[in-house]
């Protein structure tokens, strides 16, 4: 089973992106960039508030094992890995990618 902290990473990268998509959204990962605004919140700041249900759904139809390949661009875009990596926790997710 994939780890803990490769799954939230690789979430939080897909957050990133999302900061730098154009107007016209695309989808990376199975998940529409426009759509990862909902889970910004839930992973910027010293104490993100609880991921909403939207975006719970959003990260629960993921790829995890896709976002891994995104992971280095995090500390660059302001993103403490750390909320990163607990976002898939705080949806309940089970299932954990193993990033290499």
């Amino acid at each position: 089973m994939p780890s803990k902290t490769s799954m939230k990473l690789a979430l939080a990268l897909a957050l990133v992106l999302f900061v730098f998509a154009v107007a016209d959204a695309t989808e990376i990962c199975k998940i529409d960039t426009a759509e990862l605004a909902e889970c910004l919140p839930a992973v910027t700041g010293k104490s993100p508030p609880r991921p909403t249900r939207k975006c719970c759904g959003i990260v629960r139809r993921a790829d995890m094992h896709c976002l891994c390949q995104y992971r280095s661009v995090l500390p660059a875009m302001g993103i403490p890995p750390e909320n990163a990596f607990a976002l898939p926790k705080k949806c309940g997710l089970k299932a954990r990618p193993k990033c290499r």
